[in-house]
């Protein structure tokens, strides 16, 4: 597995250091998006700020994407291979208001929108909330 997390740290032009190793095998272990918490939590013998300089560094060579899905803390996940983080690469997020995940849909892009002429989209963000149909739905 090692050796399919160094092709894709490389392939976005990331020296595989042990610890992006470490914290991209992390990434991959979550089905949903994540945020900095949730991996500090599972990185817990990791410096928290290591953590947020990969973190940073994943996004800036765009292996990572984030979204605010509104629950107060930033989201990442990562990008497909043939993701450039383009606005045409920008799909919808799904926050459920049940078990507070918060997952990509990548198959659902975002609209496209009519701007002014002088108006240019260089981020968008769009979040769904609702039941995510697998988990307990309990209101809080």
């Amino acid at each position: 597995m090692d050796d399919t997390i160094i092709k894709i740290l490389e392939k976005r032009e990331i020296k595989p250091t042990s610890i992006r190793i470490l914290v991209l095998k992390a990434m991959q272990e979550f089905n949903r998006a994540f945020s900095l918490g949730d991996l500090e939590n599972k990185l817990v013998s990791v410096d928290k700020s290591t953590i947020f300089r990969t973190i940073h560094l994943f996004h800036e060579k765009q292996l990572i994407h984030n979204f605010d899905d509104g629950s107060g803390s930033v989201k990442y996940s990562i990008c497909k291979d043939d993701c450039n983080c383009e606005v045409d690469d920008l799909h919808v997020h799904f926050y459920c208001n049940y078990c507070k995940n918060a997952f990509c849909l990548e198959n659902v892009i975002i609209p496209k929108f009519d701007l002014p002429d002088n108006m240019q989209i260089e981020s968008a963000n769009f979040v769904i909330k609702g039941y995510c149909g697998k988990c307990n739905k309990i209101a809080t």
